[in-house]
């Protein structure tokens, strides 16, 4: 047997960095002391998500991975606790500006850095101005609590990615999020369209998947954004198993026993059963001329 607890959590964010990650802090102190193994926090916690505007002084809140204070006071959390705890941040990189993830284990070893792939664009997530498109390729990390496939926000919405970490080996999926209205469109909430693709790469590919969202209001120049929280936790057949509120302060949790999915997910063929020689169009850039809508 190897149980894991899984841990989502989400908060409201302001300017004020310092308190922000003394928040992420309390929240991952939280989880620990309801036994959970791996904590997951929101993307970009340590500012609000300031991709609503283009703004040129926010690059000044971009940090390099190495020396990175934020990453350090987490690594030493993640020791002190004994947990895995993946960190989301603004990176300045030597070549460009990323949406970047450090991987840190429960021994406070820090294990490799993510660079966010797909970069969206649109009103309120203007997200290639700031973000240069991710070239780490995606990463499954061994841990003391197995092997952890983890994405960021966009990248959730593609099966390809998730299918890519599970086949990597990645024992559950994780994803920091910052997502809520669309300032285009008043009338469009996506909160259970967000959780059910995620669901479905759970279910595909039989693995424990947890997203943390943000929550709040938080006023920009071009829009105020309003994130939905609802952070949660699916189990490996998709069924979601712990869901925070759309607008608190939340902590949520879900055990699972790797070994018993492990064997599930074998026993059910999904992997044995694949074709790639059938996959060619996945590699092309864009629909056949027959299957296109414009």
């Amino acid at each position: 047997m190897r149980q894991v607890t899984l841990a989502v959590t989400q908060m409201a964010c302001g300017w004020d960095r310092a308190a922000n990650v003394a928040q992420a802090q309390e929240l991952v102190r939280e989880a620990a002391d309801r036994g959970a193994n791996v904590v997951l926090l929101q993307e970009l916690f340590e500012t609000p998500y300031f991709c609503a505007d283009q703004k040129r002084e926010l690059f000044e809140h971009a940090r390099p991975f190495a020396g990175n204070e934020t990453i350090a006071t987490m690594a030493a959390l993640a020791g002190a606790l004994g947990v895995v705890i993946p960190v989301s941040f603004f990176e300045k990189g030597e070549s460009g500006f990323f949406n970047s993830l450090a991987m840190i284990d429960a021994t406070g070893r820090v294990l490799g850095l993510y660079r966010k792939s797909h970069i969206p664009e649109g009103p309120g997530y203007e997200e290639k101005y700031y973000f240069s498109p991710g070239d780490t390729g995606f990463k499954v990390w061994n841990t003391r609590f197995g092997r952890i496939g983890a994405a960021v926000c966009w990248d959730q919405w593609f099966p390809e990615c998730a299918r890519a970490l599970a086949l990597a080996g990645a024992e559950m999926l994780l994803y920091p999020t910052a997502i809520g209205n669309e300032p285009q469109d008043a009338s469009l909430d996506s909160r259970e369209h967000w959780q059910r693709v995620m669901q479905g790469h759970a279910a595909a590919n039989m693995v424990p998947v947890a997203a943390s969202n943000r929550i709040g209001a938080e006023r920009h120049e071009a829009a105020t954004m309003t994130f939905y929280g609802s952070s949660f936790i699916a189990g490996p057949t998709g069924a979601i198993v712990a869901e925070a509120p759309r607008d608190a302060r939340s902590v949520e949790t879900a055990a699972f026993d790797l070994d018993v999915i492990a064997l599930q997910r074998r026993s059910w063929g999904l992997f044995r059963d694949r074709r790639p020689d059938l996959y060619g169009v996945l590699s092309q850039a864009g629909l056949r001329p027959d299957l296109r809508k414009d």
